[in-house]
């Protein structure tokens, strides 16, 4: 059976000629501007030779012409210069070429409508100038548009009238597309019943973006009243200790000053002790008498503002009952973390250090160097959990690459399964060969995770990855890495890799700063965490399972965490912060109104197994989120951690 064609689509070779037409004609468009501009610029020198003979019919004959691009160009030249808008000509020159760049690099033409608007407005208005500017002169400044235009005024509201109207074209270009505001640099003078000079000077400045005004002279400050409005905001009870109410506005209105009731009915020394001092909009007021009684009908007190103390009251204060920071744990007050009493511990399966094994691997190391005549200073052992670090310094005048052309004749002659030779250490001036251990210690998850590295980190996602070859706890940052890809063969040690991850962020993260988005082909490995699929674990609201195994599942799964992805890019841009770290601290601080969609966000850890398998059955349905994901989601808290 034929395949059916996707709904919506095009068939290959119409979207090929659809793709080429546009890409020719913007290129014809290039080349046509570039021809023009050097036409142009010939005709600024050649315009008295080809002026005569510039007319449509040479082009038929044969009749040599100064005009660098020869006839063609020359007939052009002179009917856009002397028929046409004269020097502004060259602003269609840049409008043909910007059209051309366009359809090459497809981007709509809808989009160049503004850009073609004030072209040629500045064309036409250009053109008239130079007419008028150059009457009488030979060469056609401003072209028969523009002559034409001052020929047809000049009799009719003379030169002075034609200078009132060039200047009244300009400021109305202006006005029309910058829209400028002159509220605050021209007011009137209700003394003299006139603007001010300083003021009109001020708005000039500002119209053309000229030197910044001058900052007005100081005032001394009068007795106004200024009525206290009612806070517009939802009633707190006692326990709303952690609602997401918005933190109060005040504004400068017209003389009106937003503040809540409770600071009205304070009296002056609670109120200096009450209101916080922020870095935003504030307003320095001074305060003198602060009246009692509240004036139910008219919404607000009345309070007097003059001379007497200095009180700063913030755009944030706050109801008395809800000033502290927003704390995202009281959503689950009662959760406990997992205690360390569950894992299971291996002290007494640590193996005895063998100390002949360590003193045979040194003089063999040594013997098998010397064979080779290569001399060393001195050697010292480090012994890790699983494998032990001999580091040895060469004698002076001995080439590295000649050590590690020996690994394996070292392994040989130590009989190990295989060595690793560091040359040199990162940070220090000796060369290492690491041996594994014949008797491996097992590094067990609880006396990694009850480490006091582990317990005192100070990091936005602590994964614990086990010890060094120094027996030092090896605690990494997902959040710093962005994400991670774990790989090895079959039965090397993925999955539990991926349970230690899992594991390392349960006993640090609360469920309300941590999701996890499990995917497991195998159906198995990742089972066990349904139990905590009420806290933790962020599922598609119809499915049932909150680990998703089947296929089809995982593309939408996918999607949906690109859609929160993007939602989340939203946020942080109405918040003005870079990533969720600065915008968490913002919510918490209560400087973002939830009535506005804000919240706020814990990270995610997507935590795909057997991704191989994976894209085997989905293929590029599942590579486009992923990419996607992996370039743009670090910012915004979604990590990604992979097992192939």
């Amino acid at each position: 059976m034929a395949k059916k064609k996707k709904s919506g689509g095009r068939s290959s070779k119409s979207g090929v000629q659809d793709e080429r037409l546009p890409k020719l004609l913007g290129l014809f468009c290039v080349l046509f501007a570039l021809y023009l501009f050097i036409a142009f610029s010939s005709y600024l020198f050649t315009w008295e030779q080809d002026m005569d003979k510039a007319n449509w019919g040479v082009l038929l004959t044969p009749v040599e012409m100064a005009n660098w691009l020869g006839r063609l160009g020359a007939v052009l030249s002179h009917q856009f210069f002397y028929w046409g808008f004269g020097c502004p000509s060259f602003i269609l020159v840049f409008l043909i070429l910007t059209t051309g760049m366009s359809l090459i690099t497809e981007t709509p033409i809808k989009k160049l409508y503004p850009v073609y608007q004030r072209s040629i407005i500045v064309m036409l208005w250009t053109s008239f100038l130079l007419a008028f500017l150059t009457q009488g002169a030979t060469f056609p400044w401003g072209g028969a548009f523009g002559i034409v235009i001052v020929n047809g005024l000049d009799s009719l509201i003379g030169s002075v009238g034609i200078v009132a109207l060039l200047i009244f074209a300009f400021l109305a270009v202006v006005i029309w597309n910058d829209n400028p505001d002159l509220s605050d640099g021209l007011q009137w003078d209700e003394v003299k019943g006139a603007f001010t000079p300083d003021n009109m000077q001020d708005t000039l400045r500002s119209m053309f973006r000229l030197t910044p005004p001058r900052p007005p002279k100081p005032q001394e400050p009068e007795t106004k009243t200024v009525k206290v409005l009612k806070p517009r905001v939802k009633t707190l009870t006692p326990d709303s200790k952690n609602s997401d109410m918005p933190a109060l506005e005040t504004t400068e209105e017209k003389g009106t000053v937003s503040v809540p009731k409770t600071i009205a009915k304070n009296t002056k020394e609670e109120l200096e002790q009450k209101v916080k001092k922020l870095t935003q909009n504030q307003l320095e007021l001074n305060l003198d008498k602060v009246v009692q009684e509240e004036k139910e009908k008219e919404g607000g007190v009345e309070m007097e503002i003059g001379k007497g103390d200095n009180v700063e009251v913030s755009i944030a204060e706050e109801n008395k009952n809800h000033v502290e920071p927003y704390d995202p744990t009281l959503d689950l007050p009662r959760y406990e973390n997992p205690v360390l009493d569950l894992l299971e511990s291996y002290e007494d399966q640590k193996p005895v250090i063998d100390r002949a094994e360590l003193e045979a691997n040194k003089e063999q190391i040594i013997e098998t160097l010397f064979n080779y005549k290569i001399e060393i200073i001195k050697i010292k052992a480090t012994i890790g959990p699983t494998v032990t670090l001999y580091e040895i310094i060469p004698a002076p005048g001995v080439r590295i690459s000649k050590i590690k052309s020996l690994e394996d004749d070292i392994a040989l002659s130590l009989a190990a399964l295989g060595i690793r030779i560091i040359a040199p250490i990162p940070g220090k001036g000796t060369i290492g060969i690491e041996v594994p251990n014949r008797n491996k210690q097992i590094v067990s998850l609880k006396e990694v995770l009850a480490s006091k590295k582990y317990q005192e980190a100070k990091m936005d996602l602590p994964i614990a990855l086990g010890k060094t070859i120094s027996d030092e706890v090896f605690i990494a940052d997902l959040a710093k890495m962005p994400h991670l890809l774990i790989a090895g063969a079959t039965g090397q040690g993925k999955s539990v890799g991926i349970n230690t991850v899992i594991m390392s962020l349960l006993y640090k993260k609360h469920p309300s700063q941590l999701k996890l988005i499990l995917i497991d082909p195998k159906k198995v490995e990742l089972s066990l965490y349904n139990r905590i699929s009420a806290h933790y674990l962020g599922y598609l609201p119809d499915e049932e399972e909150a680990i998703v195994t089947d296929t089809t599942k995982v593309v939408q799964t996918l999607y949906s965490l690109t859609v929160e992805m993007d939602e989340r890019y939203n946020l942080l841009k109405k918040a003005s912060v870079r990533n969720l770290k600065e915008y968490n601290q913002k919510f918490v601080a209560r400087r973002l109104n939830p009535e506005k969609g804000h919240r706020f966000l814990p990270y995610i850890v997507l935590i795909i197994d057997e991704f191989a398998d994976l894209i085997m059955t989905a293929g590029k349905e599942v590579e486009m989120p992923i990419g996607r994901l992996a370039q743009l989601a670090r910012a915004v808290g979604i990590h990604l951690i992979i097992a192939t």
